[in-house]
């Protein structure tokens, strides 16, 4: 997906971008009281917080029970994420060809 079609005008940042840049200062909360709360390991948070893991479902209930937005809310960032920056590399690798052609008839 590129810039242009998710409705931005840069990448769709990850969401341990968000996490760390705004929602932990906005909490007023350290790495390790914030893992404490959401029930996981610190050094898990920590590598999603600086991109290296991406949001899981376990991940994304936990931050939508303590942040009231909704399992989805983190699903759908991490989705974003992805499109914008795994998914072009990915599909760049792999050579498959239409089944249809543009009039819909067996290629």
């Amino acid at each position: 997906m590129t810039e242009k079609e998710n409705g931005l005008h840069f990448p769709a940042p990850h969401p341990g971008e968000i996490l760390k840049f705004d929602v932990l200062p906005e909490l007023n909360m350290t790495i390790a009281q914030f893992a404490e709360h959401l029930g996981v390991k610190r050094a898990g948070l920590s590598e999603l917080l600086n991109g290296k893991k991406p949001v899981t479902q376990d991940m994304a209930i936990r931050l939508g029970k303590a942040l009231g937005t909704g399992t989805r809310y983190w699903l759908a960032m991490q989705l974003q994420y992805d499109l914008d920056h795994d998914l072009p590399l990915k599909a760049a690798h792999i050579d498959v060809s239409p089944v249809l052609d543009m009039n819909g008839t067996a290629a």
